[in-house]
C-alpha cells in the first residue's frame, strides 16, 4: 500500500509499505479519511524528537474494520470506528485518577506507532481490549466524525474546576485556527453570552465569521485590539480568554484582556527550543485570575467528542474546507499556513 512516510525535518514521502499483518489481539482498519492537525505540520517544519522515523503520521481518523483477531471486543468486521488514540499504561497514580492523558509511559499512534495516512491503520490489542474504539454511524461523511479527536482536547480544556463557562460569561478566543473555532463552538454549547475571537491573519477571521461567533477582531503590533477589548465588554474585560495559539505574545495579552476574577485557558504549548513567554503576573496578583492550562484528552473527553460531531448542529461542514488524496499531503500544510484551510482531510483512497 502506498503510506505518507515522515522520514525527518520537511520530508514526508509517499512510499510503498507493506499492509499491516495482525497479532493476537489486535484489529485493522481501513482509513477513510485522517485529517491533518496542527501537530503534523509543527512535526513536519521542525521535526519531533518524540517520533522515530521512518513513521507514518497522522491520528485524527475515521476507519471501517476490515479484520479482527480479537476475542475481547464488540467491535466486528464491518464496523465504522473513531479510536481514543492515548495508550496509557492504567498502573500510574494518574492513570487510576481517569487522567491517562497524564500518564507517565503513555505512547501515542502516530508518534510511537504508525498512523492513519495510509489505507489501513493496525490497532493495537491493549486499545482493543480497553474499548478505544468507538462505532460511529453510517450517514455522517468520515471527515466530520475525524473531528473529535481535537474536539476531545479541547472538550478537556473546558472540563470540570477549569472555564466553568456560562450564560453569564463573555468569552475570548486568540486564535482563528480550527481549534480556536472549536473553542468558540464548545463555549457558545455551554452558554456563553458573548464570544469574540482574535488573530493576526484577517483570512482567518473571515473564515471564524461564518460561525457563531459575535466579533472578529485583528490583532496588530500598536495594540488595538487591548482597547477594543476594553470596549466590547463595557471596560470590564473577559470572564473567560483561551489561547488557542502557540505564540508567547498572545499569552501576554490574555492576561491583559482578563477582567477580574477572570480564567484563562493556556491551551496550545510554546515551541521547546523557546518555551518561554515574558507576562504581567500583577494581573494574577490584582485581578484574582485562575490560570490553567490542558494537554491532549481523557478517554471521558474522547467519548463526548464522538457524540458531539454526529449532532446535527455541530457545523463540521464549515470546519473541513479541503480535501485531498494522499499523495497530495504536503498541499495541506500550505494551505493552513496561509490561513486558506480550516482543517484538511487526507483520503487515502481518493
Amino acid at each position: 500500500m502506498k503510506a505518507a512516510v515522515y522520514r525527518g525535518k520537511e520530508e514526508i514521502l509517499i512510499e510503498e509499505v507493506v499492509i499491516p499483518s495482525l497479532e493476537e489481539g489486535e484489529v485493522l482498519l481501513e482509513i477513510e479519511a485522517c485529517n491533518v492537525c496542527g501537530t503534523d505540520l509543527r512535526t513536519y517544519r521542525h521535526g519531533d524528537k518524540k517520533i522515530s522515523p521512518p513513521r507514518v503520521l497522522g491520528h485524527e481518523f475515521c476507519g471501517r474494520v476490515v479484520e479482527s483477531r480479537s476475542t475481547e471486543t464488540d467491535i466486528k468486521v464491518g464496523d465504522r470506528v473513531l479510536m481514543y488514540i492515548v495508550l496509557s499504561c492504567g498502573e500510574c497514580r494518574y492513570c487510576k485518577a481517569g487522567r491517562e492523558n497524564l500518564c507517565q509511559s503513555r505512547t501515542t499512534m502516530s508518534y510511537h506507532l504508525d498512523g492513519a495516512f495510509a489505507p489501513y491503520m493496525k490497532v493495537p490489542a491493549k486499545a482493543v481490549r480497553r474499548r478505544q474504539l468507538f462505532k460511529v454511524n453510517e450517514e455522517m461523511p468520515s471527515e466530520y466524525l475525524s473531528l473529535a479527536e481535537p474536539l476531545g482536547c479541547v472538550i478537556n480544556a473546558h472540563g470540570r474546576g477549569r472555564l466553568e463557562i456560562g450564560l453569564k460569561d463573555k468569552v475570548a478566543i486568540i486564535g482563528a485556527g480550527p481549534i480556536g473555532v472549536m473553542h468558540a463552538l464548545v463555549s457558545r454549547f455551554q452558554g456563553a453570552q458573548q464570544v469574540d475571537m482574535y488573530d493576526v491573519m484577517q483570512t482567518r477571521l473571515e473564515k471564524a465569521a461564518q460561525f457563531d461567533i459575535d466579533n472578529v477582531i485583528k490583532v496588530d503590533k500598536e495594540n488595538s485590539h487591548l482597547e477594543q477589548a476594553l470596549e466590547l465588554t463595557e471596560g470590564l474585560g473577559y470572564d473567560v480568554v483561551i489561547v488557542a495559539v502557540s505564540v508567547a505574545q498572545a499569552q501576554a495579552d490574555a492576561l491583559e484582556i482578563a477582567g477580574k476574577a477572570g480564567r484563562v485557558e493556556y491551551f496550545g504549548g510554546l515551541p521547546k527550543t523557546n518555551p518561554f513567554a515574558t507576562l504581567n503576573t500583577n494581573h494574577l496578583h490584582y485581578k484574582e485570575l485562575r490560570i490553567s492550562g490542558s494537554y491532549s484528552e481523557k478517554m471521558s473527553d474522547f467519548q463526548a467528542a464522538t457524540a458531539l460531531v454526529q449532532k446535527k448542529n455541530f457545523p463540521s461542514d464549515k470546519i473541513v474546507t479541503h480535501i485531498l488524496p494522499l499523495d497530495r499531503i504536503t498541499e495541506a500544510f500550505t494551505l493552513m499556513e496561509s490561513g486558506e484551510a480550516l482543517k484538511v482531510s487526507i483520503k487515502p483512497n481518493l
